[in-house]
């Protein structure tokens, strides 16, 4: 079993304003997938605080799933953020979310989520609204677990 964190990036959210829908949705669908969520945090759209956080859960935890913060918005940090501390760029997750989006918005097209790795933790970004994150978990779910093997070292062979 995989360990996880979810990371819900909202100002409202943070101070208690709103209700984090977006976050349970992620619970729900990691732990139905059987991968266990460790942490879970609702933190300010914050260059500094997601920083610290996407550093220091990347050594504990083998994925980290973030919500919000992914748009146009002057506080919409989160996939510059994650540029910052990953590794590498795994472009195919995000192009997946963002191909599958457009089939039923045009607004899809403005998400600038990323994923990426960073040692051997897969970080992965998805829009703040519940039914964005539903759709975007969904399309990227059943490539997870051999993601992370991956990084892990699994010499297992990717061809099917």
């Amino acid at each position: 079993m995989f360990r996880a964190a979810i990371l819900t990036l909202s100002d409202r959210g943070a101070r208690g304003e709103r209700v984090d829908e977006s976050g349970r949705i992620l619970r729900e669908v990691l732990e139905q997938a059987r991968i266990d969520v460790v942490q879970y945090e609702v933190i300010p759209d914050d260059r500094d605080i997601l920083k610290e956080r996407l550093v220091n859960l990347s050594g504990q935890v083998d994925l980290i799933v973030t919500n919000g913060g992914t748009g146009l918005s002057p506080r919409d940090i989160t996939p510059d953020v994650t540029l910052e501390v990953i590794d590498r760029e795994v472009p195919g997750i995000a192009e997946a979310m963002r191909y599958e989006g457009l089939k039923k918005t045009p607004r899809a097209m403005l998400s600038r989520a990323v994923a990426g790795a960073r040692g051997e933790c897969l970080i992965i970004n998805l829009p703040g609204s519940p039914t964005a994150v539903r759709e975007g978990i969904d399309v990227i779910l059943n490539v997870i677990p051999h993601a992370i093997e991956k990084l892990k070292g699994s010499e297992k062979e990717c061809a099917r």
